[in-house]
């Protein structure tokens, strides 16, 4: 196994120096490397609003990082005695904060979305019962909204407070909220604001009936998940448990450490990891469509 890691660092080495010399490439790119590329802060920060974690301090996400993968490492090295098997779990361990992250996101995002109908409810009877202005009632419900949704509210708000521009204000809202139901009853309020008209109540009741069947459509089809997503458990628990238990039959601790065995382990966790993902995205519910988004 050695012997295979020296042929192929060797082989990478050669690469850089030949592509270096003969090409002037630079970097350790598998090509070269483009002009005006942003520099690695700018790309480290388009990484992160990709995956979701923009909001995340950059030290804090480096250092829950190296200390998962470092337990990895220490609890690879210490079951299959190989440095080459605790590297591989070193490097899936390090997708553990990444992965915890986006699932609390996307939980966020599901109770958003399930507060929308009653926002929109509330909406409607504010406007239609109470007699207030679409942005009265607008602020109004949005202060009372979930905790993930206020800090939009609120840019929107001072936003409105200073330019009294409501298709200004809706932009700033449905950038910082950036979710279809928003845009819809924002792009719906801001055409009543403008066109006036007593339609308004009906138009929202619609819209709130047309959300919430949304939303209780997503959570039957997450309930009839909830088996395949507890037995996905088992794609990690399993060769887990069938490898610590190799250990203790004969002389299994020894075959993990010899060159096949290592190689064998090696692609077996190839094997996992590739499941897990590929039954996460099975599983993945397609988010909805921005119709009226920027």
């Amino acid at each position: 196994m050695i012997p295979l890691v020296v042929a192929l660092l060797a082989g990478l080495g050669t690469f850089w120096l030949f592509t270096a010399v003969a090409m002037g490439w630079t970097g350790l790119g598998i090509g070269p490397r483009l002009a005006g590329r942003s520099r690695p802060r700018a790309d480290l920060d388009g990484w992160l609003h990709r995956i979701g974690l923009q909001d995340v301090p950059r030290s804090e996400f480096a250092a829950v990082i190296v200390v998962l993968s470092g337990l990895g490492a220490l609890g690879g090295y210490a079951v299959f005695g190989a440095p080459s098997v605790a590297a591989a779990l070193a490097a899936f361990s390090a997708s553990f904060p990444i992965a915890a992250h986006r699932h609390r996101r996307q939980t966020q995002r599901e109770r958003a979305l399930e507060a929308w109908p009653r926002m929109i409810e509330e909406i409607r009877l504010q406007t239609a019962s109470l007699g207030r202005s679409i942005p009265q009632a607008l602020f109004a419900v949005g202060g009372r909204g979930p905790e993930e949704l206020r800090p939009s509210f609120a840019a929107a708000h001072r936003q409105w407070l200073l330019t009294t521009d409501l298709e200004r204000t809706f932009a700033v809202l449905k950038r910082g909220l950036a979710d279809p139901t928003a845009d819809m009853a924002c792009e719906t309020l801001l055409i009543a604001h403008e066109l006036g008209g007593t339609d308004l109540d009906r138009r929202l009741e619609a819209l709130a009936v047309d959300r919430r069947d949304d939303v209780q459509g997503r959570k039957d089809a997450r309930s009839r998940q909830a088996g395949a997503r507890f037995a996905r458990i088992f794609v990690l628990v399993v060769p887990a448990g069938m490898a610590l238990a190799g250990m203790s039959i004969g002389n299994g601790r020894a075959a993990y450490r010899s060159s096949a065995g290592q190689l064998t382990v090696l692609v077996a966790i190839a094997l996992v990891v590739a499941c897990w993902f590929w039954a996460g995205r099975v599983m993945r519910l397609p988010p909805p469509r921005r119709v009226f988004g920027p």
